[in-house]
């Protein structure tokens, strides 16, 4: 009996064995099971899961262009970068966010409760908690060695000619984009191409130098620009606006300086301006603006040579032709009058015309276009030169930032006046153009018949110093012909020595022509205001040739007489003096 029970007792023993080692090889065939599926099966979903904690993304900025104009024989930086800091954390790694805001106020100053509330963040690993930081407040965050926070170095625009050129340079914003001028027109050459640094890192955050997992792109440096702007050119012409703002009580004022020979800016200026190392404090965006290429306008009376131009080139007159002017015209129901230096009625030449400023003989001179008449034919090929050739009414391709096209209205009848419209765009009404796009048009019935598109970049140079030339664009031949652009420099010629600035200055030495213009201001619903009006004035200096073409726009000047002679004639006056007291015109060889 006891046998037997020895013997019941093994055989439940070894069934306990076997059980056990049963359940044992399960527990084993489903941890191998489950080792599978995570490790092969599921390789990839856990692998990105991991490092997902483990892995961070930086992106590495790359260094900005840095901008240049002449200054004389050499070039100066007017845009340079300075190296700041980004302060950064990642929520992930702060574990007491409450202190960590405490001791970034110190160093950064600010909100603790902003950065407490950002340090919380479930949904992120990366907040930016401050900009711009010295590096002395790098090098203070630096030392409070918290995991998950740090610094990021950043450049920074700054302008060691101050406010200098603002509109046409622009600015940078606080995502590292151009905003305006230069900066935005060239934002892609300018920016370069970030680097990217993905790192596998240790609980800290800090990344593992040594991991196969690290992916590193150098950043591509963006290219430094050369402009064609003349420092010294430009800040006078700064100077000048702004006196002539302040004397003639406008409310602002932009001049082009232009070379005719390949259409290089040499300076373009706008009153008022801003700081654009301080643009964020700028409070009406409107200031941002380049108004040279970006403000059109009815331009007045500076029209009346272009016109004068088109219709010598069509051949319908003569640059010596005769005619008899009734000193007013009934068009469309509207009569066009002169103002009152006129003289009346009587017959008058080409010459007149421009001397004059007669709103009639340009008036008369659409009319020749159309074989007499202002018709269809008459304002078809008027439109052509408009458009066509002079280029208004499109915008130029120079290098800013919102630039505008202005206005030129179509040729066809609209049953509303179409030849009134067209005859007032013969002296400047009706239609709108900017300075840049007046200067380009000026410069092409003044240079032989060429029209460059107007630039102000002159060049790039690559981080290894190759540098690129900008070269002239030639938009259009034959804008006029020689032979009309050879007529047409006496006749404005004409004008100044009939409308001196500075009578005791000797013109015979030099080429100076020019015109003013006195253009209404449209009513936003329709019609003009009597009492508001914007002076215009468009010419050229030079020795045996015309070297720079001048625009000068003063916008609603308030001190009295005709706005082109009052506010925008001695602007001009000044500028050409300035371009020759300071050896940048040279006098006629004989």
């Amino acid at each position: 009996m006891q046998n037997t029970n020895i013997v019941n007792s093994t055989a439940q023993a070894v069934k306990r064995v076997r059980l056990w080692y049963g359940l044992l090889l399960v527990v084993v065939a489903i941890f191998g099971v489950r080792l599978f599926y995570v490790q092969i099966i599921r390789y990839d979903h856990y692998k990105v899961a991991a490092l997902s904690d483990q892995l961070k993304q930086y992106e590495i900025p790359a260094s900005r262009g840095n901008i240049q104009a002449h200054n004389g024989a050499s070039t100066l930086p007017i845009v340079l970068n300075q190296q700041l800091f980004t302060l950064y954390g990642d929520p992930v790694y702060i574990k007491k966010p409450q202190e960590v805001a405490d001791k970034i106020v110190p160093i950064i100053g600010g909100n603790a409760a902003q950065y407490l509330k950002q340090l919380k963040q479930k949904d992120t690993r990366y907040v930016i908690l401050g900009k711009k930081l010295t590096n002395e407040q790098q090098k203070k965050i630096a030392a409070l060695k918290v995991p998950g926070l740090g610094t990021q170095a950043q450049n920074y625009r700054t302008y060691p000619q101050n406010s200098l050129a603002a509109q046409v340079l622009g600015f940078v914003n606080d995502e590292g984009a151009g905003k305006y001028g230069i900066e935005q027109a060239l934002n892609a050459e300018l920016k370069g191409k970030p680097g990217l640094l993905k790192a596998i890192t240790d609980v800290n955050g800090v990344p593992l130098a040594a991991s196969k997992d690290n992916i590193q792109q150098a950043p591509v440096e963006g290219k430094d620009v050369l402009l064609t702007l003349d420092l010294a050119m430009q800040q006078q012409t700064e100077s000048v606006l702004a006196d002539a703002v302040k004397s003639t009580r406008a409310s602002g004022a932009s001049a082009v300086i232009l070379d005719p020979r390949d259409g290089s800016i040499k300076a373009m200026a706008n009153v008022p301006t801003y700081d654009p190392s301080k643009y964020f404090n700028v409070e009406d965006g409107k200031l941002f603006g380049n108004a040279a290429v970006s403000e059109p306008i009815e331009i007045g009376s500076i029209m009346k040579p272009l016109t004068t131009a088109a219709a010598i080139d069509q051949g319908v007159i003569a640059p010596s032709t005769s005619y008899y002017d009734p000193a007013s015209w009934l068009v469309d129901g509207f009569r066009i009058t002169n103002i009152e230096e006129d003289g009346g009625a009587g017959t008058r030449n080409i010459a007149d015309v421009l001397n004059l400023s007669l709103n009639t003989g340009a008036t008369w001179e659409l009319m020749q276009m159309g074989s007499g008449k202002i018709n269809a034919k008459a304002r078809e090929a008027w439109h052509s030169y408009m458009v066509d050739h002079y280029y208004f009414g499109r915008t130029t391709g120079v290098e800013q930032g919102f630039e505008a096209e202005g206005y030129v209205p179509p040729p066809a009848d609209n049953d509303a006046g179409i030849n009134l419209t067209y005859a007032n765009t013969t002296f400047g009404q009706a239609m709108t153009a900017t300075p840049v796009q007046v200067a380009a048009a000026y410069a092409s019935m003044v240079n032989g018949g060429t029209m460059y598109k107007p630039h102000i970049l002159e060049g790039t140079i690559d981080g290894a110093g190759k540098k690129i030339v900008n070269k002239p664009k030639v938009l259009k031949q034959g804008v006029v012909s020689p032979k009309t652009s050879a007529a047409m420099l006496p006749l404005m010629q004409n004008v100044v020595a009939k409308h001196h600035f500075n009578p005791d200055f000797d013109y015979t030495a030099y080429t100076v022509g020019g015109k003013t213009g006195t253009a209404q201001i449209a009513k936003p619903g329709g019609g003009y205001y009597a009492d508001k009006f914007n002076g215009t004035y468009a010419g050229f200096v030079g020795g045996d040739e015309a070297q720079y073409v001048i625009v000068v726009f003063v916008d609603k000047p308030t001190n009295g007489g005709y706005a082109g002679t009052a506010a925008a004639q001695p602007v001009f006056g000044k500028l050409a003096h300035m371009l020759i007291n300071d050896s940048y015109v040279m006098p006629k060889k004989q």
